[in-house]
């Protein structure tokens, strides 16, 4: 990864430039959120590195369609977008199973497979930082991750179907994996029910909170014809009672994520698959935003492919995702597209905070790796989509296999200096908020 000697001045103002590319408009709307997602980004260099995938991309974009391992087919794979340590985590499938997996897909888009692989590696570099690993250890971990993705994506390309590779499962998940699935396991959907709604008249509601919005009529008039329009996008699966769509109670939420900030979102309550008050669903309709990678990937057959970014956003998750959540669709709201999923009761994060032996972080990467190379699969001319019309896992293969060697240590120098340069740019950006800097703000 070459970047220009810029010094922190310089690099400050370029990063400023990015910033106004990728969030002038929300930040200009709503101002209140951004200060709230910038201080969550100054806690750390990792938290920083969580919130600029718009700074990563157009760092890495100068690569475009040239680079190692990448040709005309390994540059047009679904990738996640958005691929750190801290993007995965527990969900329930279409099937009623608990699975671990890669999460949150709101970057997804089509593009060079390694990106995927050079973000991961460098939030790799950040978390071993982060926890005083040596150099040495960062390498090796960064190593381990490379060969573990390397051999899923052989065994995949050379006879085991994506669907024969087990997921990570409360039967096949080992070490802070399968204590993110027990822990998802001991949630109860009337638990979730409780924190956000209240039974009044005999009937649950949204009860009054911070961060809850009350909607005036015009505009929740617009929420439930949005919502309408999601229904047409679901699988006919999904439609097996309609009774599970009656709409029970609607409110305004203001996006509270590193990554959500200034986006309009609203919650609606549904009857779910039963009368009984405690099988209630909670799903939500937020504006989908546009990928980082977008910009830096210019083929318009891609961009032509989506209706919007809502769109975008579900393809691209029913594509790295088997059996996805069965209450993700999209939608349209005031002319923006709109992502709808179900708030799940099952969501657990991995949680890093204390993953500290390195032979246990080792373990958890290798797993990583497996995950990231059975997502990087799954989409492919077998998805049932035709962006990408050819098996991505023999894709991926044969260019790695053209540089066995090199393939681990191109991974293990970006992650060093990329990760030096989020460190470098966090202080950076620091010091730009501190002191008022940030235009809008």
């Amino acid at each position: 990864m070459s970047v220009p000697p810029l010094n922190d001045e310089q690099r400050g103002e370029e990063i400023l430039a990015v910033f106004d590319t990728a969030f002038g408009e929300l930040l200009a709307a709503d101002p209140a959120a951004f200060r709230v997602k910038f201080r969550k980004m100054a806690a750390s260099a990792f938290a920083f590195y969580r919130g600029t995938a718009c700074l990563f991309y157009h760092d890495i974009g100068a690569e475009k369609r040239g680079g190692p391992y990448l040709d005309d087919r390994t540059s047009r794979v679904w990738i996640h977008g958005d691929l750190h340590a801290e993007n995965f985590g527990t969900y329930m499938d279409s099937n009623g199973r608990l699975v671990f997996n890669v999460n949150d897909f709101d970057e997804a888009y089509v593009g060079p497979f390694t990106w995927d692989l050079k973000r991961f590696a460098a939030s790799v570099a950040l978390i071993g930082y982060a926890k005083a690993l040596s150099d040495e250890q960062i390498t090796h971990l960064v190593t381990v991750y490379a060969q573990a993705y390397r051999e899923r994506i052989h065994a995949l390309a050379t006879g085991a179907k994506s669907d024969e590779v087990p997921p990570f499962t409360l039967d096949t998940a080992r070490g802070p994996l399968l204590d993110a699935l027990r822990d998802a396991r001991s949630l109860t959907r009337f638990a979730l029910l409780d924190s956000m709604t209240e039974i009044r008249d005999f009937e649950r509601r949204f009860a009054p909170g911070p961060g809850t919005l009350e909607l005036d009529a015009a505009t929740r008039y617009k929420v439930l014809a949005a919502f309408d329009g999601y229904l047409e996008t679901l699988p006919e699966t999904s439609l097996a009672r309609p009774d599970s769509y009656r709409v029970k109670d609607v409110v305004g939420r203001r996006g509270i994520g590193i990554g959500s900030a200034g986006l309009p979102s609203y919650n609606i309550l549904l009857e779910g698959h039963s009368d009984a008050l405690e099988n209630d669903v909670v799903i939500y309709i937020k504006q989908a935003q546009t990928p980082a990678v977008s910009r830096h990937v210019t083929d318009p057959a891609i961009r032509d492919y989506f209706q919007h970014e809502g769109h975008r956003t579900v393809i691209s998750q029913r594509a790295l995702q088997a059996h996805a959540d069965p209450w993700l669709g999209w939608t349209e709201l005031d002319g923006a597209g709109q992502l709808v999923a179900e708030v799940s009761p099952y969501a657990v994060d991995l949680d890093w905070d204390d993953i500290d032996d390195p032979e246990e972080i080792s373990q958890v990467v290798a797993d990583l790796g497996r995950a990231t190379a059975t997502m990087h699969a799954a989409a492919d001319d077998t998805s049932g989509e035709s962006l990408v019309p050819f098996s991505t896992e023999r894709a991926i293969d044969a260019a790695i296999a053209a540089d066995e060697e090199g393939f681990a240590p191109l991974l293990v120098d970006f992650a060093h200096t990329y990760g030096a340069r989020a460190r470098a740019d966090h202080q950076i950006f620091v010091d730009l908020f501190r002191n008022g800097r940030i235009p809008g703000l």
